[in-house]
């Protein structure tokens, strides 16, 4: 090797080496660099704040970032409803409505509410056609193999085989229509879309929500000792029963008779004996019918109001003027209540009107009119000079109950007639209809054909459709003092007439028998009382209105302003106030 050559290669061997060199500095300067930047950006341990609880476990006070939301109570027990139920309500299944419900409660500050419902929307059945048995499977395959042998002994065997294919499918058919039948329809196609129910009043803009009380809550208040009423005033006069209405049966049934008389509906601070009796007694002031309304809330669906009125100390319940408040509710609690359009016959209004025209003429028509009637001290309060016809039977009874802690309640009751016991005592009723209008539309028994045999029957299955109704109709009763709650049965004279009725049973009960039999609790009565009675005594003084939600089972307590429905009477339309001025005074 020249020399050249080797010191070439010598001098790109230390060029080698120097890279080397300067790339091992740059890394440890690189190594040095990083070690000093994590010294510089390392943070030291902070340690927690521990709270120290003596009395109990947990933390003293609510943390920082979990002030100001709401809290959402769950159980592990909870089922997970379906991520999208495009069923949604037009196809509930009633029987497990509560299916996914918590148990908790309803909590509304999560509930999602569409402004613009489409209710026009409907889904497209995409489903495929199901082939009948005979032409799927083995016997599609054995009809193809006789088709190919063509022979008339083939072709015999083959005609005989669709005819028992044909009876079996249409012997399955009729099975499949019966289990429906005795099942009521209850599978999603054939079962009727729920029609989403209207506010009795519309809820405006400048209204501020107060309270929500979900029937749940309000089932499990009680306010028990509440005494008897105490009668402060008794008014008006009262016609004798006539017990030969006792004897009446489906086979000897009479015709219900119009009978022309006036019914008084006054609300409370129009009432002058309530403005009397305010200056002296009481610090609550109500009705009998307001009362009901209150304390069985929790078996009402369609939607009602009350207008609270609150004056320093005193609270005074009102219903409003020209409205359907006092119209009674015909098949209300049903499994299906009654749906169809205003213009129907049997439209959830028109029934109204034709239940309150059915109990005012049955009230007073088995009465002994000719003879002297039994009159209170007072006379009549609400009777004028102007007034044409004959007042109906009716006398008032202003009482008086402690309900504790210096909530005294003043409420006007109501009786319809008295009655003469075996042993000469005065006995005072209250008397109602129950009204049957189409057995096969409301899904109940024929009262004509279960009445004299199974009468047990047809008021179970009242009690099922009316609960509500007839549990007012009992706290009414028992708020009066009433000794006998007597009912009739009245039926359409033709299905499809609602301006002729018959008679065709009477039955009574006692109040509190009564009470007992369809599970009203009257301690739970006083307590929804008394809940809502606490929550407007803390309010500043004003007016309020309660109103039960039309699609929830929930009632709303809102602050509105004091000139609310001052001048409704103007705005509203007189045709529908005067129809139902008519259906109280006929």
């Amino acid at each position: 090797m020249h020399a050249d050559e080797t010191n070439g290669e010598m001098a790109v061997v230390e060029t080698q080496s120097e890279d080397v060199v300067e790339e091992q500095h740059q890394e440890e300067h690189q190594h040095i660099v990083d070690h000093q930047d994590y010294v510089e950006v390392k943070e030291h341990f902070i340690p927690p704040k521990v709270q120290n609880n003596p009395d109990g476990w947990g933390p003293c006070e609510l943390p920082e970032q979990f002030k100001d939301i709401p809290y959402q109570p769950f159980s592990k027990g909870d089922r997970i409803g379906k991520i999208s139920d495009w069923t949604g309500p037009a196809f509930q299944d009633k029987k497990f409505a509560n299916k996914y419900a918590s148990q908790f409660g309803y909590n509304g500050q999560y509930a999602y509410y569409h402004d613009e419902d489409e209710s026009t929307f409907h889904l497209v059945d995409t489903t495929r056609v199901q082939k009948p048995p005979y032409q799927r499977g083995r016997f599609g395959r054995q009809n193809q193999r006789l088709r190919g042998r063509g022979g008339s002994r083939g072709g015999l065997t083959q005609m005989q085989a669709l005819g028992k294919l044909k009876l079996r499918e249409r012997d399955r058919k009729g099975q499949t229509k019966r289990w429906g039948r005795q099942q009521g329809f209850r599978n999603n196609k054939n079962q009727p879309p729920i029609k989403i129910r209207d506010a009795s009043v519309t809820v405006r803009p400048d209204w501020v929500t107060i309270e929500e009380m979900d029937f749940p809550r309000l089932s499990k208040l009680t306010l028990p000792g509440v005494k008897e009423g105490e009668d402060i005033v008794c008014c008006g006069a009262l016609e004798f029963y006539d017990k030969s209405w006792d004897r009446v049966n489906v086979k000897h049934e009479k015709p219900l008779q119009r009978i022309d008389r006036i019914f008084h509906t006054v609300t409370t601070t129009d009432d002058p004996v309530i403005r009397k009796l305010s200056k002296t007694e009481g610090n609550v002031y109500a009705t009998d019918a307001i009362l009901a309304t209150i304390m069985c809330c929790t078996r009402s669906n369609y939607s009602w109001d009350i207008v609270i009125e609150k004056i320093g100390n005193k609270l005074f319940f009102d219903k409003r003027d020209n409205t359907e408040f006092d119209l009674l509710t015909v098949n209300e609690t049903a499994v299906e209540p009654p749906q169809d359009d205003g213009n129907s016959l049997n439209s959830p209004r028109n029934l109204a009107l034709e239940a309150t025209f059915i109990n005012h003429n049955f009230s007073q028509q088995v009465l002994k009119s000719n003879e002297p009637k039994y009159k209170f001290d007072e006379p009549n309060p609400f009777i004028t000079e102007e007034e044409e016809g004959e007042v109906a039977s009716v006398a008032y009874r202003y009482r008086k109950w402690d309900l504790n802690n210096g909530i005294t309640l003043i409420a006007r009751c109501e009786h319809d007639a008295v009655m003469q016991a075996p042993n000469n005592e005065t006995q005072f009723l209250t008397i109602k209809a129950l009204n049957e209008w189409d057995s096969k539309l409301a899904n109940g028994v024929e009262w004509r054909r279960k009445l004299d045999t199974q009468r047990g029957a047809v008021l179970a299955n009242e009690l099922r459709n009316n609960a509500c109704k007839l549990a007012k109709w009992t706290v009414q009763a028992l708020l009066a003092g009433s000794d006998q709650l007597k009912f009739g049965y009245v039926s359409r004279a033709s299905v499809r007439d609602s301006s002729k009725h018959v008679i065709l049973e009477t039955q009574q009960y006692k109040p509190t028998e009564f009470a007992n039999q369809i599970n009203l609790n009257m301690d739970n009565a006083w307590g929804i009382l008394r809940c809502i009675i606490d929550v407007c005594m803390k309010q500043k003084d004003g007016k309020y209105l309660i109103m039960k939600d039309p699609n929830k089972p929930m009632i709303r307590l809102y602050d509105i302003p004091d000139n609310t429905f001052e001048s409704e009477g103007e705005e509203e339309d007189d045709d529908e106030a005067e129809e139902v001025k008519n259906a109280f005074q006929s």
